[in-house]
């Protein structure tokens, strides 16, 4: 749907805003007549007062012209075929409802196809995540993606061929770990305990004949090195106790007393077979560090949240693309305000495109909603209105004196069309 032109009616009087069929730029308004501008252009299509009239063209091309006037019925006119339609936009009570016809009220409509600095202003936490994975390499972030479900896939199809499940190959998983950690710390230990034990033996057997042949501070030296080779012995049995210690904890979690005891009471009965085993903790390792992957790219954000997002995340990642060149080099955060202010207006007008049951498409309202961005991410939000208005009529009503001299060079080209006070039509009431 497309509005071509709104009158309204006050007193002998009437006021006729003539609109373009992609962007309209009403400047210079300020909020109490944007305010009321825009509760005429809802009002026009839902059952309102006498004294506004629109004509409008529908999604199927037709042009139709309501009439509401004082004191007579009010009509829908057919214009191309010159006929009264007035009983087909007509609700229950008889009164022209071009809402209805949608599933909407005059209310609703209002909240939808208004957009305003506040409605911009405001984030979720859905947006976030999306502009999140939006600034990431596209390419890098859907193959770790990727990656992480077939893991995913992969370990639930081994879990289950084995009569296990997820859960259990993680907990094996870390079992071996600890065991194989404690297993090669008992032989670093043990290696370094023979070392260490003649070391400490060489140096007492040595210190009675140096103290007999040198003197008492000959034994000094020898003593540092047996002192020493005790020391690094004792730090070698505690990391030989700390993996004891890991290995239990994991072994705890498990149900388990022992290594031994775990195969013999959990994976045996579970698994069945060694092989099976190996084949689900192989699968536990490729999800690890399909699983880190992802993270480190992506952080906390679930990545089937991601996969069922994907196309707006992808569309975010885009807009990041083609507004780049507006935006302020020497402010490198001004990219993730841009984006995050184009990705709320592009939600907006995604959702009026398809509005109600009905699935109508409605004109956006914005009303003064790029209000306290910078001067850097403006431009690019006036180009994204530009681009978006191809696909639906925009109307953004503004007392911004930049955009107001943005519209009148962009109107030159045919794009947009700006009204302003003095270009407001006002002639002897109909």
């Amino acid at each position: 749907m497309q509005f071509e032109r709104l009158v309204i009616e006050s007193g002998a009087s009437s006021v006729s805003f003539d609109l373009h069929p992609r962007l309209t730029v009403i400047a210079g308004m300020s909020q109490m007549e944007r305010d009321g501008l825009i509760n005429e252009f809802v009002g026009a299509l839902g059952n309102s007062r006498s004294g506004i009239h629109m004509e409008l063209v529908a999604g199927n091309g037709n042009r139709f012209a309501v009439f509401r006037p004082s004191g007579a019925p009010h009509r829908v006119i057919d214009v191309d075929h010159r006929t009264d339609v007035t009983q087909q936009f007509s609700d229950a009570t008889g009164s022209i409802d071009l809402l209805s016809r949608a599933g909407l009220d005059v209310r609703t409509a209002r909240k939808v196809m208004r957009f305003g600095s506040q409605d911009l202003a405001e984030t979720t936490e859905r947006g976030a995540y999306i502009q999140q994975l939006a600034r990431i390499e596209q390419n890098e972030l859907w193959s770790a993606a990727e990656a992480l479900v077939i893991a995913d896939r992969r370990m639930e199809e081994e879990a289950d061929a084995v009569g296990s499940s997820v859960e259990d190959a993680e907990v094996i998983e870390r079992i071996e770990q600890r065991h194989e950690q404690f297993e090669r710390t008992q032989v670093d230990n043990e290696k370094v305990r023979r070392m260490t034990f003649l070391a400490a033996g060489f140096a007492a057997l040595l210190a009675v004949p140096a103290a007999a042949l040198i003197g008492t501070f000959a034994v000094i030296p020898l003593g540092l090195v047996a002192l020493a080779a005790v020391a690094v012995s004792i730090v070698y049995w505690q990391r030989m106790e700390k993996a004891r210690t890991a290995e239990e904890a994991a072994l705890a979690d498990a149900g388990a007393q022992s290594y031994l005891g775990f195969h013999l009471q959990r994976v045996n009965s579970l698994l069945g077979s060694d092989q099976g085993r190996q084949r689900l903790i192989r699968a536990a390792e490729e999800h690890r560090q399909a699983a880190q992957r992802w993270h480190a790219l992506a952080g906390e954000v679930d990545v089937n949240w991601a996969v069922a997002n994907r196309a707006e995340i992808t569309g975010a990642a885009r807009l990041r693309a083609n507004v780049q060149p507006f935006l302020t080099p020497e402010d490198p955060s001004s990219g993730d305000r841009t984006a995050a202010a184009a990705h709320a207006v592009l939600g907006r007008l995604e959702q009026l495109r398809s509005l109600g049951p009905g699935w109508e498409s409605f004109p956006a309202l914005l009303d003064e909603p790029f209000q306290g961005l910078d001067s850097g991410t403006l431009p690019a939000m006036l180009e994204l209105l530009v681009r978006s208005s191809e696909h639906q009529q925009i109307i953004l009503l503004s007392e911004s004196a930049t955009v107001s001299e943005w519209a009148r060079v962009e109107a030159m080209t045919g794009a947009i069309g700006v009204i302003e006070p003095s270009a407001i039509v006002v002639q002897p009431s109909i």
